[in-house]
This record gives C-alpha cells, sequence and structure tokens, in this order.
C-alpha cells in the first residue's frame, strides 16, 4: 500500500517544482548548450583547456601516494567478499586526506583540482568501487560541495575541517516513494521557537548513511508566519537523537557500499545548519549536481581503461583456430570499442572537468550528458568484456581462483556498473533534464504559446518575440562551416569528422524545432523522441572532445599519432549511432508501444504471464514510510 505520509501532488504542480528548481538564467557560454542549437562553436573548447602547473604538481603528487595505499592497503576482493570497507581502509584514506580531496587548503583539504579529483575517483575505484562510490558520494553531492557554494562562513568553518579529515558525508533526498519528482517528498522540517526545526520522516538509499557523520537532508519546511516554506537542505549531525538508521541495503553490486533506510523522529536541528534560505534544498542540489555528476563518468574511464587492459592481456594468452582471439573479426571489434570508447571517455570527462576548473563556461549540460554516455557506455564496455573473456567472463574471481587461473572480477564488474545508469539520475531522468535545457531557447521565446493557461494577450506577445528569434535564428540552420571542404583543416584526417558534427548540430536543431512545431504543447510526452535528440547531442559532444583531445596531444606530443588513430576509429563508430538515431526521431514504434503499454496495465495480456511460477516475496511493493518512532534498532556503524 502507499504510504499515508506520501503528497499527494498534480502532475502540473510536480513539474512547477521542478522548473523552480532550474538555474533559470545562462550568465556563461555553453558549448553544448549551443550544439543543442544548431551552433558549433568550436571555439569554447579548443585549444584544449589545459591545468595550471601547480595544480598538475599537487595532482599528481596525491595520485601517487593514492596508487601506493590502493596497492597495499585495499583489498577490493575482501571488500566484495565480506560486503563491507574495513574500518583500517577507511581511517587509511582519512589520514592521507582522500576525504578532503575537494577540499580547500585553508580548511584542511587537499584542494585538487576537479580534473585530478576525477582522476583519483577512477583510481579508486579501480581498486575497488565500493570505494570509489564512498568518495565520491562524500565529496560530489555530501556536505563538503553544498556548503563550498552555498553555505555561511560560519558553516564552512565548523564542518570544513571535519569533512576533509575525519568525518563522512551522506546526502539525503530520496525517501520510499519519492525519487526524481520532489514535489511529493514527505520529510518535514518545522521550525519552532528558538531557532529549531524538528524533523520527522524516512530517507531511502542513503549512500553512507550507514557510516556517516554529517548528512545533508532535504526536508519540506511548512509555510506559515515568518516561514517562506518549500524544500530546504540542512546539514545534520548523523548520532542525534531521534536518528535510526533501521536497514543496511544490499544490492546486486557495490556490495560494499554504506547504504541504508534512515528514519528521523523529532529531530531538532539549529536553524544555523540551514544551507541557504526556505525553500532553495532543490536549486542547491540540482547546483551541486552540475559538478558532482563528473564524478560518476570519471569511475567509468576507470573502468574502460581496466576492461582494455584486460581484453588485450587475455586476447595475447587465447588462442583459437590458430591465432589470437582478438585477431577474429567478430573478437577485435569489441576490443577497438572498448579502445576508442575508452578514449572519447576520457576526453568527455577532462575536458568537461578542465572547463569546470576553469569556471568559463556553464558545463551544466555537459556534465550531465557525461553523467549519461559515461554510464551507459561504461556499461556496454564491461558487458563486451564478459563476451570477450566467455565462461570465464561469467565465473567469479574466486572461483577462477580455486581452479588455478588468474582471479579477474569480470562478472563483479559487470554487477557494479549497472547501478550507474540509475545512480544520480536514471538515463530515462537524464534524458528529460538535458532534453528540458536544450530546449530552454525556445521555450523562453515561445513557450507562452504553448501554455494552455496563458491569456490570449500573453500569447500575442509571445508570437511577436518568438518570430523575430526565429527569423534570425533558422536562416542560419541551412548552411554553415561544415559544408566547406577545408574547414578544420589544421585537425588532419580528423577534419571530416568536425564537420560531420558541424553539419549534425544544425540537422538536429531542425529536428528539434520541427517536433517543436508539430507537437507543441505535447512535445513534453514525447520522451522517446526527446531520449534520441539528447543521445545525438550526447555523440556529437563525444566527437568533438574526442578530436581536441587527440590534436592537443599532437602538438604536445603525447601518443599524438596513436589519439588521431583511436579518434578516428571513435568519429566512425560515433557517425552509425548518430544516423541510426536521426532515422529513428521518425521511424519508430513509440505509439505502437503506447498502446501495448496500455493494453497490459489494462489487463489485455495477463495470458501471456501463464506457465511461470512467480519467486518474490510477500509485503508490499514500497515500505510504509509513516513519520514516527522508529521499532527496529540502529545499525549506524561508526567508523573506529
Amino acid at each position: 500500500m502507499t504510504a499515508p505520509s506520501i503528497r499527494k501532488v498534480s502532475e502540473r504542480e510536480a513539474r512547477q517544482v521542478a522548473e523552480a528548481a532550474r538555474e533559470q538564467n545562462w550568465r556563461k557560454p555553453s558549448f553544448a548548450k549551443e550544439l543543442f542549437l544548431g551552433r558549433f562553436r568550436l571555439d569554447l573548447i579548443h585549444p584544449h583547456p589545459t591545468p595550471a602547473a601547480d595544480d598538475v604538481r599537487r595532482g599528481e603528487k596525491f595520485l601517487a601516494t593514492l596508487r601506493a595505499f590502493c596497492e597495499t592497503q585495499v583489498d577490493g576482493a575482501r571488500i566484495e567478499r565480506e560486503a563491507q570497507i574495513p574500518d583500517e581502509t577507511l581511517n587509511g584514506l582519512k589520514e592521507l586526506g582522500a576525504l578532503g580531496m575537494k577540499i580547500d587548503t585553508k580548511y584542511g583539504g587537499l584542494g585538487l583540482t576537479q580534473v585530478y579529483y576525477n582522476r583519483a575517483l577512477a583510481l579508486a575505484g579501480s581498486a575497488s568501487p565500493a570505494i570509489g562510490a564512498l568518495l565520491s558520494a562524500h565529496q560530489s553531492i555530501g556536505v563538503p560541495q553544498p556548503l563550498k557554494l552555498f553555505g555561511t562562513q560560519e558553516q564552512k568553518d565548523a564542518f570544513l575541517p571535519r569533512c576533509a579529515r575525519t568525518d563522512i558525508s551522506a546526502f539525503l533526498l530520496t525517501e520510499p516513494d519519492v525519487g526524481s519528482d520532489p514535489a511529493r517528498l514527505a520529510t518535514t522540517a518545522v521550525p519552532e521557537e528558538g531557532g529549531e526545526y524538528v524533523l520527522d520522516g524516512v530517507k531511502l538509499w542513503t549512500t553512507n548513511g550507514v557510516v556517516a557523520d554529517l548528512l545533508v537532508v532535504m526536508a519540506r519546511v511548512p509555510a506559515s508566519e515568518g516561514h517562506k516554506g518549500g524544500i530546504t537542505a540542512f546539514v545534520v549531525e548523523a548520532d542525534s537523537p531521534g536518528i535510526t538508521v533501521e536497514n543496511r541495503n544490499a544490492f546486486m553490486g557495490l556490495r560494499g557500499l554504506e547504504n541504508g533506510v534512515t528514519r528521523f523522529h523529532r529531530v531538532r536541528v539549529p536553524a544555523a545548519n540551514r544551507i541557504g534560505p526556505e525553500g532553495a534544498g532543490l536549486k542547491i542540489a540540482l547546483t551541486t549536481l552540475n559538478t558532482g555528476r563528473l564524478s560518476l563518468p570519471a569511475m567509468c574511464v576507470g573502468v574502460g581503461k581496466w576492461c582494455l587492459k584486460i581484453a588485450r592481456e587475455w586476447s595475447a594468452a587465447r588462442e583459437q583456430w590458430g591465432k589470437s582471439i582478438a585477431e577474429h573479426e567478430a573478437v577485435g571489434a569489441k576490443v577497438s570499442f572498448i579502445a576508442a570508447t575508452t578514449f572519447a571517455l576520457e576526453a568527455v570527462v577532462d575536458l568537461s572537468s578542465q572547463m569546470a576548473d576553469e569556471s568559463r563556461n556553464d558545463i551544466r549540460i555537459e556534465a550531465a550528458l557525461a553523467k549519461l554516455y559515461g554510464s551507459e557506455m561504461g556499461w556496454l564496455m564491461a558487458d563486451e568484456l564478459v563476451q570477450i573473456r566467455g565462461g570465464r567472463g561469467f565465473e567469479t574471481a574466486d572461483s577462477l581462483a580455486a581452479r588455478g587461473e588468474r582471479a579477474v572480477p569480470t562478472e563483479q564488474m559487470l554487477r557494479d556498473m549497472r547501478i550507474n545508469r540509475i545512480f544520480e539520475g536514471s538515463t530515462e531522468i537524464m534524458h528529460l533534464l538535458i532534453a528540458r535545457e536544450a530546449v530552454d531557447a525556445h521555450l523562453s521565446v515561445a513557450g507562452d504559446l504553448i501554455d494552455p493557461e496563458k491569456s490570449l494577450a500573453d500569447k500575442g506577445r509571445a508570437a511577436v518575440q518568438a518570430g523575430g528569434f526565429y527569423a534570425r535564428w533558422l536562416p542560419k540552420l541551412v548552411a554553415g562551416p561544415g559544408q566547406l571542404p577545408r574547414t578544420y583543416q589544421e585537425f588532419g584526417e580528423l577534419a571530416g569528422h568536425l564537420r560531420y558534427v558541424e553539419r549534425a548540430s544544425r540537422k538536429l536543431a531542425r529536428s528539434t524545432f520541427y517536433a517543436m512545431s508539430r507537437w507543441q504543447g505535447r512535445m513534453e510526452t514525447k520522451q522517446g523522441f526527446l531520449g534520441r535528440i539528447v543521445d545525438i547531442g550526447a555523440e556529437l559532444f563525444a566527437m568533438s572532445a574526442a578530436c581536441v583531445r587527440a590534436e592537443h596531444l599532437r602538438v604536445t606530443g603525447e601518443h599524438g599519432r596513436e589519439a588521431h588513430q583511436l579518434a578516428e576509429v571513435f568519429c566512425r563508430q560515433s557517425r552509425i549511432r548518430v544516423e541510426e538515431l536521426f532515422g529513428r526521431l521518425w521511424t519508430n514504434t513509440d505509439d505502437l508501444d503506447r498502446k501495448i503499454v496500455n493494453g497490459v496495465l489494462g489487463g489485455s495480456y495477463t495470458w501471456l504471464e501463464e506457465g511461470v511460477i512467480d519467486p518474490s516475496g510477500d509485503g508490499p511493493w514500497i515500505a510504509d514510510a509513516t513519520p514516527g518512532p522508529s521499532a527496529k534498532d540502529n545499525v549506524r556503524r561508526p567508523i573506529r
């Protein structure tokens, strides 16, 4: 049954809450935003931005220290076997300063750039994905980043030194029946006289929540006299009276993940611990994720590198029909895909991270595309490695070792990677989030035309505004530099791919405009179409990043020839995917799928389910999250 504490909201109210949380303005240029508008702004990413020498020195020094620690002090197999990161490992990470990689040195942190923070996560995550997830949740979405962006000086002084060295933090937004629709958030924070808030509610999938010392909690403040109300962010001490970690969740992969269910019952939080004003919680969360999302694709890069290493070594050892398995075209194509995709994904992450460090561009779309593309392609690379390894890919590392072979945890990597398509915004939600940003320019000038609640006068003004915008914009989509044979010739053999990106960018913008003209207010329901638009943009961004990175490496003399080869192959693979996606914009089964779904939900095909046994247990689909005291033991695990 549905928990009685869940708020009932209309679809329109849900959209309004999400829209209010968006960053409304574009104060800085955005390469990806321009790409969706049919404007290929290569000047925003080329020449490739580079880190400062001091940042490189500090970053490389820490990477060397972290590598030594991971090689000697991290037992990934033990973490997988015991489903827990040992206390001594966590304490060792604290001593290294790994909790404070992104925290400024004046608060006791390491002050690493986004580029080196991401490289550190890729390194740590390759030793143990659970460690990568813990460090990322702590710094990318936990207490440090929201305080860095929105905290008062007093809050920074009080909490950042703790987060840098001793205290693990967690981020608590999701609830048993509330995921990506925050308008239904049920956890409350009721203000009381004396300057405190009282928190009540239940939070689900609290990554780090089982071992955390500090929590960022999103709760709804009721509107009242003197209180604007709305979803609000708080820093909460994890050992506060009334907090119970009721369960440590277990998953398909990431078995060392300290993720649980946390109940708040009349938990008192000082007003001084509120981050930002009341009602700003979702905006704080989304702004934090603008760069925080880069940590996940960074770890996917690490997975790609490992997959490539194992594919190369295994292919050298395994022969079939007189030659290496990789020399057979069917397997070789998979190895090529892994190599080329790893190169491109690293290009996307490094480029986006360096742009974040320089803060010259708005990277909200780039970071979201990196997360979307990295999680999808990372999963495909892991899946292809399982296929390359064959039966050994499906066999556990312990079983391989028991019969005398190298303990390669391929099946574990596949299980661990699967969550990335759900973490920090599922692929489906990322499609919608990116699509909303991609059509922002259109909604800004023509949104009132398709809004049923706007008056005729409003629609008239919108029509005039839209007419002026489209009269200037549409003619520019007809022709561009991508049609000139000598454009981008400094990129050598890669120039043709950049010309393709420019042409495809304009085609993408024309397709979007045509769809908006055709469907108008129903555009937001065309999720299949919007998803393909976003996927095309992701491929074009990845192609651009790969070419820019390859040319940068050529100019600097670092594996330039090999980088150009990888970029060439990636772009050719990507162009095939783009052409397929363009075709599927208008030739698809979306309408037929909807009919089938209606039939499934209406019970028309229950006969098709006959002949099997459902092994599921009893119980409600969604657990009861009614506020109140906990009836369970506290399974919180303080690190000793």
